[in-house]
């Protein structure tokens, strides 16, 4: 077996030594356990999540590709324009003498959010620094926030968590004293600490919002959507740090309310409601090492008409999700599948994000590969 078809966690342990670390060392430079180390390295724990593998390739100082054992890759997942977003962040003022109306940048906020959920990030990439230039400049503190969370959602997605933790703690600042919407970028904060890896941070910062906007009789449906939101979030978060009981018990209090909850207007576009607890009870199994739970949650949810309902967003980032716990259970074809389906769905899920482009490879190092993951494979710029 050549370095490049060794599994991910035996090329951890070669660098490991190489770097001359025991498990422990490379566990406290990583803020782990020893026992995460060593489950990682064993095959137990799958590396699935491009954050993770880019802190590890960081503390052994080699580059992500050569842990995912890439001789060559093209930056197919990098969309121009991200550094346009990065210089309109940098930018306090408006960078524009000329403001569209208020009900004019509503609109434009509204084709944003819809480009988002269509999953067109390319699009969304392009526009995004006009965006926030006129969001900035015009005196409405809710355009602002959603122009804040949009950007942020987008940045995550491609990779850039820290950024988009900046994004989303501009919308935290703007919001200032209004609780839901505080309430709804701590959605984003909570995303955005979890894709770098700080679960322990997005769980604290979740639950505290998920608090503020506790539900109450005279709450309209769309915050109670926003505190449920929260809550899975937080439930995501709790899972990642290896506190089972405590995921549940957040999915729990989230499904609850999901159960009261019939027909609102999703002005906070969070697509909450029971198909959304569902899903989250899906990948929480997979996180804590369950994945025969996770597949067999996984084949019931998708059969539902509500799960057709979702944006193509949320389908395809699930779907990708679903791949990781089929490549957990050993299923490369599952996984396959998975990929594939979420491709279809929402292509610049697949193409165009870090965390897929490493589930691909996974995949793809197979032997044969799966059809439609060597395509895919192909498509993105990996080889095997």
């Amino acid at each position: 077996m050549t370095g490049d078809e060794l599994p991910i966690g035996r090329r951890v342990a070669h660098w490991r030594v190489r770097r001359r670390m025991t498990q422990q060392m490379l566990a406290d430079r990583l803020r782990r356990s020893k026992s995460w180390v060593d489950k990682v390295e064993r095959g137990v724990r799958p590396l699935d999540r491009y954050s993770v593998i880019q802190e590890l390739a960081q503390v052994l100082r080699i580059d992500p590709t050569v842990l995912l054992g890439q001789h060559q890759t093209t930056r197919a997942g990098t969309l121009d324009g991200v550094d346009e977003i990065r210089a309109a962040l940098a930018r306090y003022d408006s960078g524009s003498d000329t403001m569209p109306p208020a009900e004019e940048l509503r609109r434009q906020v509204g084709h944003a959010w819809l480009t988002y959920q269509h999953a067109h990030y390319p699009q969304l990439v392009r526009v995004l620094p006009g965006l926030l230039d006129a969001a900035q400049g015009v005196q409405s503190v809710e355009l602002l926030v959603q122009a804040y969370r949009i950007t942020s959602s987008v940045l995550v997605k491609l990779g850039e968590a820290d950024l988009g933790w900046l994004a989303a703690d501009r919308a935290m600042a703007v919001a200032g004293g209004d609780p839901v919407l505080a309430a709804t970028a701590a959605v984003s904060v909570g995303q955005a600490l979890r894709a770098s890896g700080r679960d322990r941070l997005a769980l604290a910062a979740t639950t505290a919002a998920a608090s503020r906007v506790a539900p109450g009789p005279r709450r309209p449906a769309g915050e109670w959507a926003v505190c449920g939101t929260l809550l899975l979030q937080a439930a995501l978060a709790a899972a990642a740090c290896a506190d089972p009981r405590r995921a549940e018990e957040l999915t729990d209090r989230a499904a609850g309310l999901a159960a009261q909850l019939r027909g609102y207007d999703d002005a906070h576009r969070t697509s909450f409601g029971p198909i959304a607890v569902d899903l989250a009870r899906v990948v929480t199994a997979a996180e804590r090492g369950d994945a025969g739970e996770a597949v067999q949650r996984h084949a019931a949810v998708i059969r539902r008409e509500a799960w057709r309902r979702l944006p193509a967003e949320y389908r395809g980032a699930y779907l990708v999700d679903a791949a990781r716990a089929y490549l957990q259970l050993g299923d490369l074809r599952g996984a396959a599948r998975a990929l594939v389906d979420a491709d279809s769905v929402a292509p610049a899920e697949v193409r165009c994000r870090p965390s897929a482009r490493a589930v691909i490879a996974e995949v793809a190092r197979s032997h044969p590969a799966p059809a439609g993951v060597a395509r895919l494979a192909t498509l993105v710029g990996l080889t095997r």
